[in-house]
């Protein structure tokens, strides 16, 4: 199974009663990426996935591509997408196997074929034990390991994912993650996968489209995203940030001279809370006090009160034992300090 480039041209969507969803948008996806459209609910990430299964029609003008082939005006069921939903959208009334079967009928392939895809698909999804079970008798992981197999035993030539892992529990998901980014990864599918949870994008993204409004705020690698965002709501979308508004001189805060560009307005300092380190008093460029010490094991997170508006956050992997009130004192590594545009 090999993947093929999608091309969006121009993809908007306005509905009938005048909301705009999506603006245009311009998106390349490379043959065998897998890239996610990460955003909060309402920001036109599914819009986009739908557009590109056929589900949606975009604006007039707006055109999409599966390689060389124009798809605009081909329905769903014509353009050989594969799809995995949050409410799995799996049949009761069949098992297991006929679940998995059931596109492989649709397409009328051989039965030898069809029996040689469907033990293929269970031995990939780890879930031959469960090939005569009804819907009803699996666990919500195991339903969403069917759905992943029934949507990729017709050999797609792209896979689209809407928020599947939502529905089941923090272990779970964690767990589902590392199957279906090894899944992508042997398949070389081009996948688009939509999430409102950064943990996700991050680890199954080999690129990033961050969405807000209708638009893509920015599209890059994980590491792009996270290090260098182009805008504050990009960095405080993705992971947590730290923010501190007023002039780095003006005795709230003093950072490093020469490594925050100043101006006669009042600037906003954004840094993240890894980049926060615990130095001795001689050493600080802010001292504050402890709201709440949080031991997680590979690293302690500390709320301090520094005397700003908001608390400032800090992910030490120092070991250190805090309690409230104690007085802390503080370095922030210059070079991971961001003036950025809101």
């Amino acid at each position: 199974m090999t993947g093929i480039p999608i091309q969006l041209q121009q993809c908007g969507k306005t509905f009938p009663d005048g909301t705009r969803a999506l603006h245009p948008v311009d998106l390349e996806i490379a043959a065998g990426e897998t890239i996610v459209l990460l955003g909060p609910s309402g920001c036109g990430k599914t819009t986009m996935l739908r557009i590109i299964a056929g589900l949606e029609a975009p604006d007039p003008g707006g055109r999409v591509r599966f390689g060389a082939d124009e798809v605009t005006a081909v329905p769903i069921e014509k353009r050989n997408v594969g799809m995995v939903f949050q409410s799995y959208a799996l049949f009761p009334n069949l098992t297991v196997a006929g679940n998995i079967e059931y596109g492989l009928k649709i397409r009328r392939l051989p039965v030898a074929e069809r029996s040689a895809r469907l033990q293929e698909m269970l031995a990939m999804m780890r879930i031959e034990p469960l090939a005569n079970r009804r819907i009803d008798q699996l666990s919500g992981g195991q339903r969403q390991r069917v759905a992943l197999a029934r949507a990729i035993a017709p050999r797609p030539r792209v896979l689209l994912l809407d928020e599947p892992l939502t529905a089941l529990d923090a272990k779970l998901r964690e767990d589902l993650r590392l199957e279906i980014d090894r899944l992508l990864r042997s398949l070389n599918i081009t996948a688009v996968y939509v999430t409102h949870d950064q943990a996700e994008a991050m680890s199954l993204g080999d690129r990033i489209a961050v969405m807000d409004h209708g638009r893509i705020a920015q599209i890059g690698t994980p590491q792009d995203i996270y290090f260098r965002p182009a805008s504050a709501y990009v960095a405080d979308f993705v992971g947590t940030m730290n923010r501190v508004t007023g002039s780095p001189a003006d005795g709230r805060l003093m950072f490093a001279a020469g490594h925050v560009p100043t101006t006669s307005n009042a600037s906003e300092i954004m840094f993240r809370p890894e980049d926060l380190r615990l130095v001795d008093r001689d050493q600080a460029q802010f001292s504050g006090r402890v709201i709440s010490s949080f031991f997680l094991g590979d690293h302690t997170r500390i709320v301090i009160d520094a005397g700003l508006t908001d608390p400032i956050v800090a992910r030490v992997q120092q070991r250190v034992a805090l309690r409230n009130g104690d007085p802390v004192h503080c370095r922030v590594d210059p070079d991971a300090i961001l003036n950025l545009p809101a």
